[in-house]
């Protein structure tokens, strides 16, 4: 006979470990869903003051010192306050995530559970001990006036558990209640087992057999309650495979404890069991963690995926909208430069006399007509290299040259507009020819668009054009003590239109001059650079080709 109730006791036990580890596991489960919620909140808050009433209410049972039995006794009922107050409060507060507590409920209810609690750990509510059974445990004893108001405290809040889930199942539409219907569902199967079992067989029938075993009876509710929190949250199966590995090795440890040798082995066990409890709940967190980076990561991944596509869609466009712009401006261009080489035309045949006899004042206004169109169409030619080296289409005519003679004829050119300016423009060259291979016309519109910029911002002082010998390079100089260049201005004179803010108004130009004459030196595998020591002290411009 005291084998099979030593076994009945073992078994008493393995349910309420089963139970206990259940409600932990599942408390921090949906915690670690979701940490922000009040709602995930209070159900840990819930399941961890269950699982101590059911430790404790099965520990009362078993001790068999009346000291002790009694304090355990007090701490029974105490737990027993805060299980109703959280099992209330997360009716109050479920399905939200975030509320805002009335001033009822933190002026009156939070400090009414506090102190009807800590009365339960005086001998306001238990008195003193009445009767002791053979073997030491308590069998009766005598209530003070704190019983009436833990009674009114907890009924209150196991019946407003009810009346709020049943009033917010009411206000709802049909989608919305039926988590609410399974948390209801679960606050009257918890009611109803406490109450057959802890209230009903011991004072009606004197069977107090499950009285211990109040664990399993909160367990449905816990177990419902945690179904109704995750109902609309799909967990990984990795998540689950997690929960369910864990709650088998905690029940594992747990059965070792139960059948421990000796009452040292089973404390020793006792605790390995609540170390292997800790590391289960930290082993599903750390999973949920990389679960949830992960499926972050896959939906980072998505809609990077999406930005590609947009991108590679909005570059397409872009580079239909760019072919669209080439031969608009190639279309343009061409009909823009045809009338305008017939104004030169008939302004150059005026100003020489060609035409006949004329006035000064008819020469000089064709002469600016000539200038104009020359403007024009260098602007148009600049728009057409641009276009070509968009396209990769300018074409170059590599053949050999004399450098020398080339860049010094190409000064000769240009001493009359100097002239007309008051500079003195001026050729020097280390040796008297040096051969090189390039494009004769490319090269030609390098050195002009130096030359001509060097003439356009200086206003009074010289203009120098020299070339050197550098062994296999030859390096060409143009230098003027003209307006000078900012430091900011050098950083990206070579670029696409950019031009100098200060006197862009009074001198014209494209701001495509230089960018044109960088790819154009960088197509012949040389180098182009500008140095100037500041703004007002002049510029120097170098151009260094490769002789073959």
């Amino acid at each position: 006979m005291s084998s099979f109730f030593s076994n009945l006791q073992n078994l008493d036990l393995l349910s309420i470990g089963i139970a206990v580890a259940g409600m932990m596991i599942l408390g921090f489960v949906i915690f670690f869903n979701n940490s922000k919620s009040v709602s995930n909140r209070i159900f840990l808050y819930l399941a961890m003051s269950a699982s101590a009433w059911g430790i404790v209410n099965y520990s009362f049972y078993q001790i068999h010192s009346t000291e002790l039995s009694f304090w355990i006794l007090r701490l029974v009922m105490f737990f027993a306050v805060w299980s109703a107050f959280f099992v209330f409060t997360f009716s109050y507060v479920f399905p939200s995530e975030t509320v805002d507590l009335s001033r009822y409920y933190k002026w009156i209810l939070i400090p009414l559970t506090t102190i009807t609690a800590f009365l339960t750990l005086t001998p306001l509510v238990f008195t003193k001990i009445v009767e002791i059974s053979a073997d030491g445990r308590i069998i009766q004893v005598t209530h003070g006036p704190g019983i009436v108001l833990f009674g009114i405290v907890v009924a209150f809040f196991n019946l407003g558990s009810v009346i709020l889930l049943i009033q917010k199942i009411f206000n709802l539409n049909k989608a919305q209640r039926q988590p609410l219907q399974i948390v209801l569902l679960g606050v009257i199967l918890m009611l109803f087992l406490i109450m057959i079992f802890n209230f009903i067989l011991p004072a009606i029938f004197g069977n107090s057999r499950f009285v211990p075993l109040g664990a399993i009876f909160l367990f449905p509710f816990i177990m419902l309650t945690a179904y109704a929190i995750l109902k609309h949250h799909f967990l990984n199966v990795k998540i689950i495979t997690t929960e369910i590995l864990t709650f088998v090795l905690s029940i594992a440890v747990l059965y070792e404890v139960i059948f421990a040798e000796n009452l040292t082995i089973r404390i020793l066990r006792s605790g390995i069991f609540l170390v292997v409890l800790g590391f289960s709940i930290l082993l599903i967190r750390s999973v949920r963690k990389e679960v949830e980076q992960r499926e972050k990561l896959q939906e980072l991944t998505g809609q990077l995926k999406a930005t590609n596509l947009e991108l590679e869609s909005a570059n397409m466009k872009l580079k239909e909208l760019d072919n669209l712009k080439s031969e608009f401006l190639s279309f343009a261009s061409h009909q823009v430069k045809s009338p305008m080489a017939v104004v030169k035309g008939w302004a150059t045949l005026i100003l020489d006399g060609t035409s006949g006899a004329v006035s000064d004042d008819a020469k000089d206004k064709a002469k600016k007509i000539k200038d104009k169109a020359d403007q024009l169409i260098l602007l148009v030619n600049n728009l057409l290299d641009l276009r070509k080296i968009e396209e990769g289409k300018m074409e170059f005519t590599f053949q050999d040259m004399d450098i020398v003679s080339f860049v010094n004829s190409m000064v000769e050119e240009y001493k009359p507009l100097a002239k007309i300016k008051g500079l003195a423009l001026s050729f020097e060259s280390s040796v008297p020819s040096i051969k090189i291979k390039g494009d004769a016309e490319k090269i030609r519109q390098v050195i002009q668009n130096l030359i001509d910029n060097s003439i356009k911002y200086t206003d009074q002082g010289y203009v120098k054009v020299s070339v050197k010998d550098e062994g296999d390079k030859v390096s060409i100089m143009v230098s003027d003590s003209g307006h000078g260049l900012s430091k900011e201005l050098q950083a990206k004179l070579f670029q696409q239109f950019v031009r100098d803010e200060k006197t862009k108004r009074e001198i014209q130009g494209t701001g495509l001059g230089l960018y044109i004459a960088k790819q154009i030196v960088t197509a012949h595998k040389g180098e182009i650079w500008a140095e100037s020591d500041g703004e007002g002290q002049g510029s120097r411009f170098y151009v260094r080709l490769s002789k073959r």
